[in-house]
């Protein structure tokens, strides 16, 4: 991987799935600089791809209504999404700084778009000065729909948060934490515990057994 001169564009390979601890990510915002900081906060909050972002116009932001509205090229359709408190920090921090000559949210000092060269140049520099080794941009997203799971949102909410197309590329995320099938299965304690409650006083009744 090149850290110096120029950066090829990243290829996404989905069968490769990595995602960022708690820790990791910390130490990956203390080294970057804000401008990235808020670029991966976002990420990691909306799970929306590079693209996307570098692209994310102000017309498509609604802070009142908190939700961001996706333009999809291929059928020119569109998604409204709704964002989390974090993402919604991001978008009024940049409100403050827009840019005269742009519409953009992120966008350079001269006002221009973020190249993704420049931005996986950063990226990559400021991951392996955090120690953080074989993770990708792209694995932002992986880790907005791996921290979902976990926290035990059902994977169809998770498919519309993401968009992605087909269910089974969301399931793939669900081997992540088993911690995350618990409450599935614990389910199955409480409807227990129901019937040994009731076995217990039909017991009581004949605790003795018939001489």
């Amino acid at each position: 991987m090149q850290l110096a001169g120029k950066v090829s564009r990243e290829k996404v390979n989905n069968s490769i799935e990595r995602w960022l601890s708690d820790e990791d990510e910390e130490r990956l915002l203390e080294v970057s600089r804000k401008w990235l900081q808020e670029l991966i906060i976002f990420a990691l909050n909306t799970g929306l791809r590079q693209g996307e972002m570098l692209s994310l116009q102000w017309p498509q932001i609604d802070l009142f209504r908190r939700t961001v509205t996706i333009l999809e090229q291929k059928n020119e359709g569109k998604d409204i999404l709704p964002v989390n408190k974090k993402a919604l920090e991001v978008l009024k921090s940049r409100a403050k700084i827009r840019h005269i000559d742009t519409n953009l949210v992120f966008f350079t000092s001269k006002g221009t778009k973020i190249s993704a060269r420049n931005l996986l140049r950063a990226f990559y520099r400021a991951t392996k000065k955090a120690g953080i080794e074989g993770f990708r941009w792209h694995d932002l997203r992986h880790t907005f729909a791996t921290r979902l799971v976990q926290e035990k949102v059902d994977i169809y909410t998770i498919q519309r948060l993401g968009r992605w197309k087909d269910i089974s590329m969301v399931k793939r995320y669900a081997h992540h934490s088993s911690e995350s099938l618990r409450a599935g299965v614990e389910a199955l304690d409480k409807v227990r515990k129901k019937v040994s409650t009731k076995l217990t006083q039909s017991n009581g009744k004949g605790a003795t057994a018939d001489p």
